[in-house]
């Protein structure tokens, strides 16, 4: 197995996770033109973070990797923990140049090594962020454990912070359920849609 074959997401992963998470490659394409939904740019993934020297080389090196490979997109890497002892490593493309298709290959590399050096365990979720005509910022999750995506949308007037109130617009994301079905393998039972609060893109 080669970087090439990992950055392309030729690697297997466990189950179905590339095909499933690179769908989101194509669904935005929807997203844009039948909903008025356009990418923020931005994307993360969110681990449960291991403080042995193995997973933070591995991390490490995947930071590296993925720098190296949105160069010529301008696409960059940082990271971040959160106060529910969460890693955050989160990439932004340039401002006024979002890629989704960028952002899924740089996703799918992080967790491609992780699941290599033996952690996937550790691997909550994949979180695409996006804005709708409305202004509101709309996330897809992707569940790693189950193979599936859902919507997420906190309540309008409220920001994505620990400190704001935390409500969401279930009406909207079942709306968005019912949207984007054929698009995504979206998560059928809905108490599994869990509410990420503190998003950081």
């Amino acid at each position: 197995m080669g970087l090439r074959d990992i950055l392309t997401g030729r690697h297997q992963v466990k189950g179905p996770a590339p095909d499933r998470l690179f769908a989101i490659s194509t669904a935005y394409v929807s997203l844009q033109a039948e909903h008025g939904i356009e990418p923020a740019g931005s994307a993360a993934i969110v681990f449960q973070s291991l403080a042995t020297s193995e997973f933070e080389s591995t991390l490490k090196d995947m930071e590296e990797v993925v720098t190296a490979t949105g160069g010529d997109s301008g696409t960059t890497v940082e990271t971040q923990d959160d106060s529910y002892g969460y890693r955050w490593m989160i990439l932004r493309n340039p401002p006024g140049k979002p890629s989704v298709e960028d952002l899924a290959v740089g996703i799918n590399a992080v967790s491609s090594s992780i699941e290599t050096a033996g952690f996937g365990e550790r691997l909550l979720c994949a979180v695409f962020g996006f804005t709708d005509a409305k202004g509101q910022r709309i996330y897809f999750i992707y569940n790693y454990k189950r193979g599936s995506w859902y919507p997420f949308v906190p309540a309008a007037g409220s920001a994505p912070t620990e400190s704001a109130p935390k409500e969401r617009a279930t009406e909207r994301e079942l709306q968005l359920k019912a949207q984007m079905s054929a698009d995504l393998p979206m998560e059928p039972e809905i108490e599994r849609w869990f509410p990420l609060w503190g998003i950081p893109i």
